[in-house]
């Protein structure tokens, strides 16, 4: 496993896909990945492209088949494959077709302490949700008017 990634003392891990049109990828969002993980805040576990071609066929594209591979070398590393072929597909199946995607998991790091403790302390998580970034904006607009 990572580093010290380890039952005891992972924090929570999310997967995000995020779709790019076109069917391109770009190194825009890697530093921005980069500064989480080098930061702390998190720990990339998997990170894989999926392309889904015009003709509806979809491919998992390595870093080293891509133009982007440089801008991602340093935030990825690790040979820990959170993220099953089948997963892969499934996000592939259902981008638009000539679409691309990056797939990234990561362990919120910034969290892991607090786990441990609620764990340590015989608590346990019984809800946790994202509020919508839309229903954000509205409250912060709400508060403007006021």
């Amino acid at each position: 496993m990572p580093g010290s990634l380890t039952i005891d003392t992972v924090g929570p891990v999310d997967v995000a896909v995020v779709a790019f049109d076109g069917n391109r990828f770009n190194g825009d969002v890697a530093p921005a990945i980069r500064e989480l993980q080098e930061n702390g805040t998190v720990r990339i576990l998997d990170l894989t492209f999926v392309r889904k071609e015009p003709d509806g066929s979809v491919a998992v594209v390595e870093l080293a088949d891509t133009d982007v591979a440089e801008a991602f070398q340093r935030v990825t590393g690790s040979d820990f494959d959170l993220l099953s072929d089948e997963d892969l597909q499934t996000v592939g199946e259902s981008l638009e077709p000539g679409s691309a995607a990056l797939v990234v998991a990561w362990e919120n790091a910034w969290a892991a302490r607090l786990t441990a403790a609620v764990r340590d302390s015989r608590g346990q998580l019984v809800m946790l949700e994202r509020i919508p970034r839309d229903h954000v904006v509205r409250a912060i607009a709400a508060l403007d008017e006021e």
